[in-house]
Order: C-alpha cells, then structure tokens, then sequence
C-alpha cells in the first residue's frame, strides 16, 4: 500500500478505537506509518480523511451482506420479503457485539455534527450511496438498479431505522428489539395498513 491507502487504514484504526473528537493528526501518523504533511498532500486536511475512513468502514459493515459472502448466501435462502427483512435485521444484530465500535462512532458523528462542518458536508454528500446500498441489502437486489427516488424514499426511511436500533443496541441491549421483533411490527403496520384500506379500520 502506499501512504494514501496506509493513511486511510490508520485513521480508520483511530477512528474506532477514539472516535472523532479525540483523533488527532499525529494519531494517525502514528497508526499509519506516514508523515503528517501526508495528510494534507493526499486528503487536504484531517477531518477530509476522517470522513472517507469513517465511509469507508461503513461500506466494509455493508460488504459482509454482499454477495458471496456465507451472510449473503443466508439472505438468498429468503421465500419472501418479510421473511428477507427479519434475516437482514437477525444477522445485523448478531454481529453487533463486533460492531460496536463502529455504531458508537455514528452516534458521535450525530452528536458533533454541528461542531465540524466539514465532516457534516463530507458525509451529507456520502449518505445517497448508503441510501441505496440499504435498497438493495432489504430487497435483495443489485445496486445498479436502485433509482433516485427508491434511494431518497426507502434508503432514508432504512437509514432511520437501522441507526434507531442501533442505537437502541448500544445504550439499552436488553430491550433492544430482535429481527423478529422488527419483522412482527412491520406484519402489524401491513395489517393495519390493509384494513384501512378495507375500511375495516385506522388509517395509518
């Protein structure tokens, strides 16, 4: 690898193990082997880097879904889209214990957007790619063929959910809903859903 790809990995190492506010520079010139004008000469300043490690560390979470891995094979075996969306959450719950790190990460990122503006930019520019990459992880099909208004409507609405849980995972594990959990409530809004249509019930 060369300073530009060992940058990346030192912060993403930095990242996970101090989060943003605490990394600094030196930090990871320390991790990465490089030198600290590196920084500035491959990724223009540190919270640029900052920003594509974090992206990308999210994408290597979104990679062990993907096809050819043993929990994308798992997907596959899925009759039909619930059934898909509670194995989707299942596996997503059973490899947060080795997550962790990386879903705490999110919850700073939350915190101190205002505080650092070009991380916020940064990543409000990153978020339609996971939008779509969430499309295509609940449905089940390739990326290329999520649109733009698939992406916007169901990627954020994905995106809300997962960081939620999450979320919940982190600050409240023993009440944290399972897959299944997810998978019964969606059941129920569908029903719900139905018998309004049928004028047997709320409107939701």
């Amino acid at each position: 690898m060369g300073h530009r790809e060992d940058l990346l990995e030192g912060a993403k190492r930095c990242l996970l193990e101090k989060g943003f506010a605490r990394t600094s520079a030196r930090d990871i010139v320390a991790a990465s082997g490089t030198a600290l004008a590196s920084i500035g000469y491959h990724y223009g300043s540190k919270d640029a880097l900052l920003v594509q490690a974090y992206v990308q560390a999210m994408q290597e979470w979104a990679d062990e879904f993907g096809p050819g891995t043993a929990i994308g094979a798992d997907l596959e075996s899925a009759s039909s889209p619930i059934e898909r969306f509670e194995l989707v959450w299942n596996r997503i719950v059973e490899i947060f214990p080795e997550r962790k790190p990386l879903w705490a990460l999110s919850v700073e990122v939350a915190v101190h957007a205002e505080d650092l503006p070009q991380m916020r930019e940064g990543l409000s520019r990153a978020q339609p790619f996971g939008w779509s990459a969430l499309v295509a992880l609940f449905h089940g099909v390739d990326e290329s063929e999520v649109d733009e208004q698939m992406a916007v409507t169901l990627g954020r609405f994905y995106a809300a959910l997962l960081n939620g849980v999450m979320s919940l995972w982190l600050f409240s594990p023993e009440t944290a809903p399972s897959g299944r959990d997810l998978a019964e409530a969606m059941r129920a809004i569908l029903v719900l859903h139905q018998g309004a249509a049928a004028g047997a019930g709320p409107a939701v």
